[in-house]
């Protein structure tokens, strides 16, 4: 479903030097199945997530999502692929704080529609009940605790039915109860919805529930 083929990142240093990030990595992950990226604050993590979810391009190298090779299309044709082909769960839930819950968790969809639609609802109203938000879908951002907050992200990152989700660090902000809550159905969403799911996390209880765990060091990806 998605293959990492031969990528190179590297980025100038204050001084001007050319500094490699990610050498030569590869991997490759199956629908339905979840992986997590675990390794020292610095090591890339974060910017092969960004790599694999199209805001970034690597210096060479090719990523395929279901096997086409992304970076192929312009800028215009990938937003639109990421929007429907990628989820985003961030440490940081950047929700709206104007809208409500249930809005928050629908913006994904204006993004290629002019309005939602009564599958739409059907499908966001299905995400809400299974993260237990039914209570507080009409409430804004400012109204609910952290563990809501993100789990409302999760639910946004999934509205668009995406064939990838990714996770950077998704449980960092929450204390080990809402941790914990948020890991088991985050992974219950991700079999009952059969995609593949991407975690960058510094969580080594998050990190064994998933079904592999590569160690990034030195730019290099080793499976553990």
């Amino acid at each position: 479903m998605l293959e990492v083929k031969n990528i190179y990142k590297s980025f100038l240093s204050g001084s001007g030097e050319k500094r490699t990030i990610l050498d030569d990595l590869k991997f490759s992950i199956k629908s339905g199945e979840k992986v997590a990226i675990v390794g020292p604050s610095g090591s890339g993590k974060t910017t092969l997530l960004n790599l694999i979810g199209t805001l970034d391009r690597p210096d060479s190298g090719e990523i395929l999502i279901d096997d086409q090779p992304v970076f192929n299309k312009n800028e215009k044709e990938l937003s639109a692929f990421r929007n429907q082909s990628i989820g985003f769960v961030f440490q940081l839930h950047h929700l709206l704080p104007q809208l409500s819950l249930l809005d928050n968790i629908l913006v994904p969809i204006l993004a290629n529609k002019k309005k939602v639609d009564d599958d739409d609802l059907a499908h966001a109203n299905q995400l809400i009940r299974s993260l237990g938000l039914d209570a507080v879908k009409q409430q804004k951002p400012g109204q609910l605790s952290g563990g809501e907050c993100q789990r409302t992200a999760v639910a946004r990152a999934l509205i668009n039915r995406p064939k990838l989700v990714l996770a950077d660090e998704p449980t960092g902000a929450l204390d080990h109860h809402s941790s914990s809550q948020l890991t088991d159905m985050i992974i219950q969403l991700n079999e009952s919805q059969k995609t593949a799911l991407l975690v960058v996390t510094h969580s080594i209880e998050l990190a064994k529930k998933m079904d592999k765990i590569y160690q990034l060091t030195d730019g290099k990806l080793i499976q553990q």
